[in-house]
């Protein structure tokens, strides 16, 4: 730096140092006749300044960088992948603010969840309901691909229970699931099946939470005569 240059910012620096900034300065008047009677007429009204105001509240500059925002957000997308392929609740929506997971109102804490397995001669349905009734799950052989006299066989009903338990443990249900009761109806292929399925190792996760195993067959008492039963030979 040459000595004239640095004689010149010298001098510029103490030009600056000597302004004073004052945030509550009166505005400028006008310079005519015209702006003076605009003046006159309007209202007197207090503009703050915005140097003013960044001087008497400042802020300081602490935003945090792109690139730990963006490794930040990955974190959490991975920890919300993570817990959906374990069956787990997300443990992400609390940092990107949701707020709109509440708890839904099951029933009474007494009353257990209900594993309802309906086989006949036709067909096997399987409904999973809470203790309040409202269905989790409802589904029979025909909605995983068996058609007309294939939905009343063994292998369907089998196959049946076992995507019913696969969806309540993706679901993240044997976790919320402390009490239930398998309720069965009927005297079908279905009714065995399901029970193997129960026992077998597709069950594992919901089997030690079985308390009671009921039966709800309809019995006739009295009304109308049966039908024939069918003979043959």
């Amino acid at each position: 730096m040459t000595p004239s240059t640095s004689r010149l910012l010298a001098k510029t620096t103490s030009k600056l140092s000597s302004i004073s900034i004052c945030p509550t300065s009166q505005p400028v008047r006008a310079f005519s006749q015209t702006c003076l009677r605009q003046q006159d007429e309007q209202p007197p009204t207090s503009r703050p300044s915005l140097l003013g105001a960044l001087l008497a509240n400042p802020q300081p500059r602490t935003a945090a960088p792109r690139q730990d925002l963006m490794s930040d957000l990955k974190q959490v997308l991975a920890t919300n992948t993570i817990s959906r392929a374990m069956g787990q609740p997300n443990t992400g929506d609390s940092i990107l603010g949701d707020s709109t997971s509440k708890q839904e109102d099951w029933g009474p804490d007494h009353e257990p969840f209900h594993f309802h397995i309906y086989a006949h001669k036709h067909n096997t349905h399987i409904t999973v309901t809470k203790p309040n009734r409202n269905a989790i799950v409802s589904m029979s052989t025909g909605q995983i691909g068996f058609k007309k006299a294939k939905r009343g066989t063994y292998d369907a009903a089998y196959q049946l229970c076992a995507y019913v338990l696969d969806k309540l443990n993706q679901g993240g249900w044997h976790r919320k699931i402390t009490a239930l009761e398998v309720v069965l109806r009927g005297f079908g292929l279905g009714r065995e099946a399901a029970t193997k399925v129960l026992l077998g190792n597709e069950g594992r996760l919901l089997r030690p939470n079985i308390k009671r195993v009921s039966d709800s067959t309809r019995l006739k008492f009295g009304g109308t005569r049966s039908q024939k039963p069918k003979r043959l030979g």
